[in-house]
């Protein structure tokens, strides 16, 4: 049993509990939980079957971690099954908001400076409430209106106390289940304890504004809020205000004002290159984070959320979501396989069949039910079952077209996202081509190309002076050619004793007929000599073959 502080022995307790609901005794053994402990709480609960809205409803009574947890398990259909994703993703972190008083000596903390100094109004009344922080209105000494983010108070050490009990049961489940060790529990929490601990610095989250605001520049009808440095802290965010309406709460007549249908092109092409050209993109774009201006503009906010991806790995994802769109079920199985990890239970025909099959059911659903996001979700659901672990790229950019598709069929009904990304690939496979021609890429290749061109004459002498001297090598690493030798060796070694054997029996056997006066029980001395010579060496060899190849377990050749 662990030795715990009494906050983490209770969220020990309050996952065993939860793990109970939902049928995964399994993980609560793993982690050596004592089951006496857990008696009082769990009492009456056993028989309680766990329904998808009360999963969402039990992670945010657990409070902040919990959920965030929830929202990064409604990108995995690989650990999940629909209705409980479709739950999570619902999963909201209203709170109640933390009193004034607080959030005054947390800003004059923070920025050095009395609120009445920094600002020359501050509405004590937050705008939006969550679990991490609160969202005022204030206005700069020049009357400038901003948003002022301020963390809420506790929240850092709540969510490493969290973590902490989270940690000692994931590695105990890798270690002691099947599913823990297909899904590497371990490392989720890993990288799910980076992304939680970099939206809980809004030095970070205002980086993210300036480095997206720049990678948006050229789309005109979308709005990034700028923060303002000067009244910035890892625990205070001051950014432009952007006045506007979300577009959950856009009427019929607000859309007939405004040119829905290119906001939503845009919006989309915008993402597109953001995860297939920029590699930084914005991870949470759910309806809530986006705004439509007063001046028509689509505006997006809190980007605590944001993920990077490797341009190998753009690669594929841009291929891949061609293939989608194409219907080319066997090349999405191909490219899924090469992101991927695969497990030792890996079944490629099972893999491959699943993949064009889900590919080819959404190919025959009309334009209006295809949903590109939805069909991302669901290879990751089909790899996990047929030993891939899918990368976490792919899951969080199916998550990621989930919510566009959304917001698109939310500002235009009827919008086709996989038409835009058809229209728009040919200026991503530019922009791509362009990024690679960059000066520092450029001067990257030129340098690797100037050691080449430097180490190439001297190179070349080595390997025509031992052309010349009947000096070069091939060497071959598909067998072991000395333990091959060896083997080669002791078969030809047997055959040849085997052979002494027949002769030593024969020659026995050929000398019974002879007549002689030297004998041993009745018959020809030679011959009984003969005959145990060979009885010898053959129970000599039985004896060797059972000691030393039986010891190295046949083991075959590499």
């Amino acid at each position: 049993m662990f030795s715990l502080r009494p906050r983490r022995l209770k969220r020990y307790k309050d996952i065993a509990i939860l793990a109970i609901k939902y049928g995964r005794k399994d993980l609560i053994q793993a982690a050596d939980l004592d089951q006496a402990l857990l008696e009082e709480d769990i009492r009456g609960k056993k028989s309680f079957e766990g329904k998808p809205e009360q999963l969402a409803y039990d992670l945010e009574c657990l409070g902040p971690t919990f959920i965030k947890l929830g929202q990064l398990l409604s990108t995995r259909p690989d650990l999940l099954p629909q209705p409980y994703l479709s739950a999570l993703s619902r999963l909201q972190d209203a709170v109640e908001p933390f009193a004034y008083e607080e959030v005054a000596a947390i800003v004059s903390r923070e920025l050095g400076v009395r609120l009445s100094k920094a600002f020359q109004t501050f509405n004590p009344k937050p705008i939006a409430a969550a679990s991490l922080g609160q969202v005022h209105l204030a206005r700069l000494r020049d009357g400038r209106p901003v948003a002022v983010k301020v963390q809420r108070p506790g929240i850092r050490q709540i969510i490493l106390d969290d973590f902490d009990a989270l940690d000692e049961i994931a590695s105990s489940i890798d270690h002691h289940t099947e599913i823990g060790r297909q899904y590497a529990f371990r490392d989720i929490l890993d990288n799910f304890r980076k992304t939680l601990l970099r939206e809980l610095d809004y030095r970070q989250e205002a980086e993210n504004l300036i480095t997206l605001g720049e990678n948006l520049k050229d789309y005109e009808r979308i709005v990034i809020p700028q923060p303002i440095h000067d009244y910035t802290s890892s625990r205070v965010l001051t950014m432009d205000y952007i006045s506007g309406t979300k577009i959950t709460s856009l009427s019929p007549l607000a859309r007939l004002e405004h040119n829905t249908h290119e906001l939503a092109e845009d919006l989309f092409k915008a993402y597109l290159d953001q995860v297939l050209v920029d590699g930084f993109f914005h991870a949470d774009p759910h309806p809530g984070n986006v705004f439509i201006t007063d001046d028509g503009k689509l505006a997006l906010i809190d980007l605590g959320m944001v993920a990077s991806i490797d341009p190998s790995v753009q690669e594929n994802l841009l291929k891949l979501l061609l293939a989608i769109s194409e219907g080319r079920g066997y090349d999405a199985a191909r490219i899924s396989m090469g992101i991927g990890i695969r497990l030792d239970n890996f079944d490629e025909a099972h893999f491959t069949r699943g993949i064009a099959d889900v590919i080819a059911r959404y190919q025959s659903t009309s334009s209006e039910q295809f949903q590109e996001g939805r069909v991302v979700m669901e290879l990751t659901r089909v790899s996990a079952e047929n030993g891939v672990r899918p990368a976490s790229e792919l899951a969080l950019l199916g998550k990621t077209l989930l919510h566009l598709d959304e917001i698109g069929r939310v500002l235009e009904p009827g919008f086709e996202p996989y038409r835009v990304l058809r229209q728009h690939s040919e200026s991503i496979l530019r922009r791509r081509m362009l990024k690679s021609l960059s000066p520092s890429h450029i001067l990257s290749s030129l340098l690797e190309t100037h050691t080449l061109v430097q180490k190439l004459p001297d190179r070349l002498n080595t390997l025509l002076e031992a052309l010349a001297k009947n000096e070069f090598e091939i060497r071959v690493n598909a067998l072991d050619e000395s333990r091959l030798m060896e083997n080669l060796e002791k078969i030809a070694n047997r055959i040849a004793l085997g052979l002494v054997l027949a002769a030593l029996i024969i020659g026995a056997a050929m000398m019974m007929q002879v007549e002689t006066t030297v004998t041993i029980f009745g018959y020809p001395a030679l011959a009984i000599v003969l005959f145990l010579m060979a009885a010898g060496c053959g129970f000599a060899l039985v004896f060797s073959h059972f000691l030393h190849d039986g010891r190295r377990g046949r083991r075959p050749y590499r």
